[in-house]
């Protein structure tokens, strides 16, 4: 299992890719753009980039060239729409290890990384998420825990309870010992991005919840609960 940094800069293609790479066992941080690629990214973490190239505030062309002129250990993996021949040799040229297309299925997205990161010796992991409830801990897959509050942990453990089905945010609520139709539901909404904020500051990691419209929120990837 690798460590990712995903640029794309569709959102809803982003979140669908990160989605699915951390299905399979990937930790995952995602970039819109050239400049929010460069603020998170994190050699020593991520040993693995997948690269748009028609990006808001450039070309990938060229931070693919910047980061191999740094000798990093990384695998580069281009996933764009520029069919040409001439765009893919140019990437290849440019330092990437494999010029995919956006039309290619995903189990050959998902292949490319895991064969990438044989290739590369990563060091292998459970590619599960862990909540520790007695030390109140969440540890992303391969990575160190990150400390919860009281208010951290209780949200997260009502989501994570549902098995990776939606809850509902009176579930959550309930879970909070608030009651519901008294509740400012914006509270909660600042809670959920203080907690991704948090996991993403603490360990560069996606904290896989989805929010559902009219439904609640989602815990999508594959975690031990530890009593």
């Amino acid at each position: 299992m690798a460590q990712l940094i995903l640029l794309e800069d569709e959102r809803i293609l982003r979140e669908d890719l990160a989605e699915f790479l951390v299905n399979r066992g990937h930790t995952v941080q995602t970039a819109g753009s050239l400049a929010e690629f460069e603020a998170a990214f994190a050699p020593e973490r991520h040993l693995i980039a997948i690269i748009d190239l028609g990006l808001p505030d450039g070309d990938g062309m060229g931070l693919i060239s910047r980061l191999r002129e740094q000798n990093l250990k990384l695998g580069i993996i281009v996933l764009t729409a520029r069919a040409g021949t001439s765009d893919k040799v140019a990437g290849l040229h440019c330092g990437a290890d494999h010029y995919l297309l956006k039309t290619a299925d995903l189990d050959e997205l998902a292949a490319t990384v895991e064969a990438l990161a044989r290739r590369l010796d990563l060091g292998g992991h459970s590619g599960k998420w862990v909540l520790d409830c007695a030390r109140a801990l969440l540890v992303p897959p391969g990575l160190p825990a990150i400390e919860l509050s009281a208010q951290d942990y209780t949200v997260l453990k009502a989501i994570i309870e549902g098995g990776g089905k939606p809850v509902s945010k009176r579930q959550v609520i309930a879970a909070l010992g608030e009651d519901f139709l008294a509740y400012d539901e914006r509270r909660l909404d600042t809670e959920m991005s203080r907690l991704r904020r948090k996991v993403v500051q603490a360990q560069g990691a996606e904290l896989p919840i989805k929010t559902l419209r009219n439904e609640g929120y989602q815990f999508y990837a594959a975690i031990d609960v530890k009593l």
